[in-house]
């Protein structure tokens, strides 16, 4: 009787709990969706910047903890995150049937990489060996050392997405357990770190090859030909153009090695320096030293040579050379530099002062200043006189001037230089 007794009580017991535990599973009722993309990322909160926790992948379940605006709270492979709304396709009410069920879910898939890790026990001991050998990745740009797969998850074994080509640049964006998350051109996945290495910079690539980078410094460059400085005094400037600095003034007939030469500007090498000086003011030959040049002058010899109808041998051309190093110098009124630019008058008194002639500001000053030159005899160097306006011969029917505003010194033919020819003055 007793026995019978306590067979009853352990089935009314047993019937109790399973009812208790039917209620229990009901009120556990969830909300769970699906992955609708190949690839999602978990992150840590509810924004698009946040950390990734976790890839999840197409058709993956997720439990739904809450909404937040157009994000969800979610729990999957045992990791709390946030998700976007529009990766994600939501079930109606789906019962679990236990609490470990999630649990046991994720560790059976734990369980899975374990053993699938286990089943390549050689494979995890080199990629473990290489990743403490490797040099440590740091985030951003990198490259493939080698072809090999992109996975959809952090895990040997996992899905492929594509294959990433050697020499190919990634974007790393995050590193976890010896793998680094990266994104190409067109998608995003996992792959082992030793695939990867830091492109070097040039200052490395000098490091490493020091001889080779010695011998490339001290090649010297190719000298093109020999000339001579054919003014007085010649600029040798740090680049090619007017406002570069001065490296070292050169005097007539210095010879320079010529290294290159590109739009009317010519790289020299001089005592040891290398500049730019423009190309008209070098000649392939030696030039004639005046008499002038050597011997001082004196006050008969200044009136000879203001009165002559053909200027000293040299002399005349050598103002024009000079003056043809600052064509490109803008039009400036009143400016009497380089540095600032010149209006008409200005650019001639600067060249003539070069060559030791003071000349008056203006260019009606300029007009009574030397001995008249009729148009059939002009030299070069000669200052042409026009309304308002004055220029500096060059030879061949041609001028040389600082025209007006929003023009540049320039070489233009004489009668086009000025509205009114008057005439023409020798002061050199």
């Amino acid at each position: 009787m007793k026995s019978k007794m306590n067979i009853k009580s352990i089935v009314i017991m047993a019937t109790v709990g399973i009812i208790s535990l039917f209620f229990i599973n009901m009120s556990l009722a969830v909300s769970t969706a699906k992955i609708k993309v190949e690839t999602a990322n978990l992150r840590e909160t509810a924004d698009e910047n946040a950390k990734i926790l976790e890839l999840l992948s197409k058709d993956e379940e997720v439990e739904i903890i809450e909404k937040e605006g157009n994000w969800y709270q979610v729990k999957a492979k045992g990791i709390t995150g946030f998700l976007r709304e529009d990766l994600l396709t939501v079930n109606e009410e789906t019962v679990k049937s236990n609490n470990t069920t999630s649990e046991n879910q994720t560790e059976s898939k734990e369980d899975a990489v374990a053993e699938a890790e286990q089943q390549q026990p050689e494979n995890n001991e080199v990629e473990k060996k290489e990743e403490t050998e490797s040099k440590e990745i740091e985030l951003g740009k990198q490259k493939v050392v080698e072809d090999t797969k992109l996975k959809i998850v952090p895990v040997i074994n996992a899905t492929d997405i594509i294959e990433v080509k050697k020499e190919e640049e990634v974007n790393v964006i995050e590193i976890m357990n010896g793998w680094a998350c990266i994104e190409t051109q067109n998608t995003k996945g996992w792959i082992r770190k030793e695939k990867l290495q830091k492109e070097e910079s040039k200052a490395e690539k000098t490091a490493e090859t020091p001889q080779e980078s010695v011998q490339t410094t001290e090649q010297p460059k190719t000298v093109i030909k020999t000339l001579y400085i054919n003014s007085a005094t010649v600029n040798v400037r740090k680049e090619a153009n007017t406002s570069s600095e001065i490296l070292v003034k050169l005097s007539v007939n210095t010879a320079v090695d010529v290294l290159s030469e590109n739009n009317g500007w010519s790289q020299v090498r001089v005592n040891g320096k290398e500049g730019y000086i423009s190309s008209s003011l070098l000649s392939s030959q030696k030039q004639e030293t005046s008499r002038s040049s050597s011997t001082p002058r004196t006050s008969s010899t200044a009136q000879q040579e203001t009165t002559a109808t053909e200027p000293v041998s040299g002399n005349g051309s050598s103002v024009v050379e000079y003056a043809k190093q600052f064509i490109g110098t803008k039009y400036t009124y009143g400016g009497t530099s380089p540095s600032t630019g010149f209006d008409c008058s200005g650019f001639t008194s600067y060249v003539y002062k070069h060559f030791g002639v003071s000349l008056p500001r203006t260019s009606g000053g300029q007009s009574g200043v030397g001995t008249a030159v009729s148009r059939d005899n002009l030299a070069a160097g000669d200052l042409v006189i026009y309304s308002g306006h004055v220029a500096i011969y060059v030879g061949g029917g041609q001028v040389i001037h600082a025209p007006r505003p929003g023009k540049s010194v320039c070489i233009a033919p004489l009668s086009q230089a000025g509205s009114n020819y008057l005439g023409a003055r020798r002061v050199i």
